[in-house]
């Protein structure tokens, strides 16, 4: 950029903008990569939290499925009469220009689907849990997915930043400086030619 440009006062003032609006452009970039990245570090909390509940929660799920199996024989046929849940809705919010979804489970009424002359206790506590796994699940695919859209953007934001910092802004400081000496030099050069000029007429 530098030794293609012609050294006037009309391109320092031009190169100085340019200069300024990167620098700008830089704090910009860099204040959006932080909130991210804080929006993100929160987002992998949740991420953790909401995996430990669904760990301990599928366990005792599955306990209380066991202990029904010995109970009442396979529970198959009980599965069978569970209704398929449609009632999964996605929606987008934006920070920072970051699509994040929003993902909602419909609440629907509680209603067992199977008799309870023919079910135990431990098979409806297992039908309850797996209804929290499914809130859960859904919370935390909202999660997991805001954390790689998060990270993805930062990944860019960063890519852009340095492009700004280690490549575009030293640029235009090595042009301003540049224009600035070569157009001293010609300052000097002209008053040194004034001085020689007034002393041949005095």
């Amino acid at each position: 950029m530098a030794n293609n440009i012609i050294p006037t006062k009309g391109n320092l003032i031009t190169t100085k903008k340019s200069l300024d609006f990167a620098s700008v452009g830089y704090d910009l970039l860099d204040r959006k990569r932080n909130i991210l990245v804080r929006e993100m570090m929160a987002h992998i909390d949740k991420a953790a939290k909401i995996q430990t509940e669904i760990d301990e929660t599928y366990a005792q799920a599955y306990r209380a499925l066991q202990a029904a199996n010995i109970t009442v024989g396979s529970c198959d046929s009980f599965a069978e009469t569970v209704h398929i849940d449609d009632g999964l809705s996605i929606n987008f919010r934006s920070v920072m220009g970051v699509e994040l979804p929003a993902v909602t489970l419909a609440e629907s009424p509680v209603q067992i689907p199977f008799g309870l002359h023919t079910s135990t206790s431990l098979l409806d506590k297992a039908f309850f849990k797996f209804r929290v796994v499914k809130q859960l699940t859904a919370e935390l695919a909202e999660v997991e997915n805001s954390v790689y859209r998060l990270a993805d953007a930062i990944k860019r934001t960063q890519k852009r930043a340095n492009a700004l910092k280690n490549i575009i802004i030293p640029q235009y400081v090595a042009t301003v400086k540049l224009i600035s000496e070569t157009l001293d030099e010609r300052e000097r050069e002209e008053f040194g030619r004034l001085k020689v000029i007034k002393k041949n007429f005095d």
